[in-house]
């Protein structure tokens, strides 16, 4: 249940000291729940909210006046009123009862980025779902069902560290139709996103190359006359590489690879880091190198003091080598 639970009842004495108690008692961190999870009336939970309460403090103030004054009318319209407000409480709360909802996919980041965490809702019944609001760490999105309809909700979530990032805690409410009650679910999904250290700024070159080799420009040396190939230019690239009769021929711009380039293994390594640098420095040193690595074409490997990637590339190869950067030291804090 939201913190905010101690705003929406402070009309009663002690409203704040009983919000807090209901705030631990109903939104307890568990681990996460099995896909999918179906929200039944045993995860539903409902309470008026603050324009629920100036409403029932009206009619309250109509039906002592009409008691006053014997107010035929007066009381008609308190009775209709109250019956319109109980209305609107079943129907907040067969708005999201029923609902299935699943984790969806979310892309590793790097730490500082934006994290997009998506859930999967799913309305199996042939009514429409209008109002709802999933909350999800800082982050909030709200987003209506038609009948029959699976949507995917993405949730903008900040991150500042390497790791992974868990969703947690998850709230999806409505006050649908008329605001007069908030109805809610908390439920913890299998969901989470790996935060890649972020890549060192101004990082120096790749090691055993020089400023030229490490930005991805081939070197002249054994094998720099046998062709492998081209890729698309860099911005650093050296013009005498550049595929000039590709470019007047109307193509793109490209860059002419050489196998003394590709033949040649970089060995990222741990150990071979400045001492002055410590944990997070030097996850973030081997982050720019893996990018810088990948798009140079050449194969590498990676070297941790409790894990060891082995000479690759391609996508693949660079996602596993930053998932281990993401992941280290995770088990020696365990």
């Amino acid at each position: 249940m939201p913190r905010r639970i101690a705003s929406v009842l402070t009309a009663a004495p002690g409203a704040a000291r009983l919000g807090r108690l209901l705030d631990r008692r109903l939104s307890r961190a568990g681990v996460p729940e099995a896909a999918p999870i179906e929200l039944t009336r045993r995860h539903i939970y409902m309470l008026p909210s603050r324009s629920g309460l100036v409403f029932a403090l009206a009619l309250l103030v109509m039906l002592i006046a009409s008691i006053n004054y014997d107010l035929g009318l007066g009381y008609g319209l308190v009775f209709v009123l109250f019956g319109t407000g109980t209305a609107s409480t079943l129907h907040a709360y067969r708005n999201i009862s029923g609902l299935r909802l699943r984790p969806g996919r979310c892309d590793p980041v790097f730490a500082g980025d934006t994290a997009c965490l998506r859930i999967v809702v799913d309305n199996p019944r042939a009514a429409r779902r209008p109002a709802l609001r999933i909350m999800l760490r800082d982050a909030q999105a709200g987003f209506g069902l038609g009948a029959g309809e699976t949507l995917s909700v993405e949730l903008a979530c900040a991150t500042s560290r390497r790791g992974r990032l868990w969703a947690g805690r998850t709230v999806l409410e409505t006050r649908w139709p008329l605001g007069l009650v908030r109805a809610w679910s908390v439920f913890v999904p299998d969901l989470s996103c790996v935060v890649h250290p972020a890549p060192e700024k101004n990082a120096p070159p790749l090691p055993g190359t020089s400023a030229a080799e490490g930005s991805g420009a081939p070197s002249a040396g054994t094998g720099d006359d046998d062709f492998a190939g081209l890729r698309p230019h860099q911005r650093a690239d050296s013009p005498r590489h550049v595929a000039w009769k590709v470019f007047a021929r109307g193509g793109p711009l490209m860059t002419k690879q050489f196998a003394g380039q590709q033949g040649r293994e970089l060995a990222l390594d741990w150990a071979s880091l400045p001492s002055r640098l410590d944990v997070e420095q030097r996850l973030s040193r081997l982050s720019a190198w893996l990018l810088e690595a990948a798009r140079s074409g050449r194969p590498y490997s990676l070297t941790l003091p409790a894990t060891r990637v082995a000479r690759g590339s391609g996508r693949d190869h660079l996602y596993r080598c930053l998932d281990a950067l993401a992941h280290h030291g995770e088990a020696d804090e365990t």
